[in-house]
């Protein structure tokens, strides 16, 4: 794959992942409720939750425009996903009302990560390449 391709398939892939967490969170959370939202009733919680995952989708669709530039809000992103994944899933184990999260947000949360961290690990590798003249970077 080439550089431009490479850079290309990230940037697509950050505009796919922040207009998910701008107004993804929300549709999925009112088509699939125990799969996508925490607890039944009101909840203060949910709010919250959209509001740093709406920021973290602008700041995403931002960084799309030179991911290279913005390393750490995507290597951020990257871990802060599985993180959340793997604290939501054990939570979700413990607690059988909130199951559906082992086939919804949980396992959703890993594909960004990996989505993510592959397409910027091939970035990184492609931008290394072109800062040397085309010559490849021995570690």
């Amino acid at each position: 794959m080439s550089t431009p391709s490479r850079t290309a398939a990230l940037r697509y892939t950050l505009i796919a992942v922040g207009l998910t967490f701008i107004i993804g969170l929300e549709t999925l959370s009112l088509v699939w409720p125990s799969g996508w939202s925490w607890g039944v009733g009101h909840s203060h919680y949910w709010p919250m939750i959209l509001g740093v995952y709406a920021t973290l989708g602008v700041f995403l669709v931002r960084a799309s425009g030179n991911p290279l530039a913005n390393r750490s809000l995507i290597w951020f992103t990257v871990w802060s996903s599985v993180v959340h994944a793997v604290v939501m899933g054990a939570m979700a184990f413990g607690d059988r009302a909130e199951a559906g999260h082992l086939v919804g947000d949980v396992p959703a949360l890993l594909i960004v990560a990996m989505a993510l961290g592959v397409l910027m690990r091939r970035a990184e590798s492609a931008g290394a390449i072109t800062a040397l003249g085309g010559a490849r970077r021995v570690a």
